[in-house]
């Protein structure tokens, strides 16, 4: 049967996919919009099973806060490129899985796949079918909910690859956002040495052992020289020993001590890291292409 302009527009209009995509589904149905919609959801998870496998290490970082600032959400999802990051698509997509996030609580990213979006759709639905209708690999890589524990949360996205959320109490709106952007700019492993793993340590009194040993000093000078570097090292790993961004002079722990302020947890995300992305040889891609043509 002939399929009208207005069928496809109607299509289009309700599945976001090209016109002829929808010409296609709607000639397989034979005109029947519910049947074309649903063969192109099908369609769509095949073409996003055979994409699975692609390396995503691009995409945005989300950030949602109550708007009582004691709770808030940190998000990454990926794609495979920053044309598809920044599009509207991609974008809207993100942000209403944030929101999500948000209000349902799930307890992980497994979680978080079977619910449903105001569309009907469940959130791992929504993007299968995204990838079939943009070409790239996605995922919802990780989230995490960080609860203000009787203080208020702070939160700061560079562009959209880095972001960082902190919980402080005490202080004020602009300290909470230079302490934001200071764990984006200094990245910090923990918020104070107590919470260095003892493992971690361990390994690096190893090398800075080693390096000490190698000077030829006596054991009793060596072991001020690991004593000092290891706490030199912890000073720079921990956003206490850190010297503040926008005042080098003074260590993130005194500024907090100055204001009547703590940090009892940040969290920090940059996208794709982490992930070991493809490298693209452009020379032998084309002399690749240049044998078989």
């Amino acid at each position: 049967m002939a399929i009208s302009a207005s069928q496809v527009k109607e299509l289009r209009e309700r599945t976001g996919a090209g016109m002829m995509e929808c010409k296609k589904a709607l000639t397989e149905t034979d005109g029947d919009m519910e049947a074309a919609i649903e063969h192109m959801r099908k369609t769509g998870m095949a073409k996003a099973d055979k994409k699975a496998d692609r390396v995503a290490a691009e995409g945005r970082i989300v950030i949602k806060a109550k708007d009582d600032n004691s709770r808030a959400v940190i998000l990454e999802v990926n794609c495979e490129t920053d044309f598809v990051a920044g599009g509207d698509d991609f974008t809207q997509f993100a942000e209403q899985v944030a929101e999500k996030i948000l209000s349902e609580n799930p307890a992980d990213v497994s979680a978080l796949d079977s619910i449903k979006l105001d569309s009907g759709e469940t959130i791992d639905e929504a993007r299968r079918a995204m990838i079939a209708k943009l070409g790239e690999n996605m995922s919802v890589r990780r989230f995490e909910v960080v609860d203000a524990e009787g203080g208020k949360i702070a939160h700061y996205l560079h562009g959209m690859k880095i972001g960082t959320v902190v919980a402080i109490k005490g202080g004020d709106e602009e300290l909470g956002r230079d302490l934001a952007m200071h764990v984006a700019a200094s990245t910090p492993m923990c918020v104070s040495k107590d919470e260095v793993p003892s493992e971690t340590i361990e390994q690096e009194k190893s090398i800075l052992k080693a390096q000490a040993e190698d000077s030829g000093k006596p054991p009793e000078i060596i072991e001020k020289m690991l004593t000092g570097r290891l706490n030199k090292w912890l000073g720079e790993i921990t956003l206490l020993g850190q010297p503040f961004v926008k005042d080098p002079d003074t260590k993130v722990e005194k500024l907090l001590e100055s204001r009547g302020a703590s940090v009892s947890r940040f969290v920090r995300f940059e996208v794709g890291e982490g992930i070991e992305k493809q490298e693209d040889n452009f020379v032998e891609e084309v002399m690749a292409q240049a044998k078989g043509s």
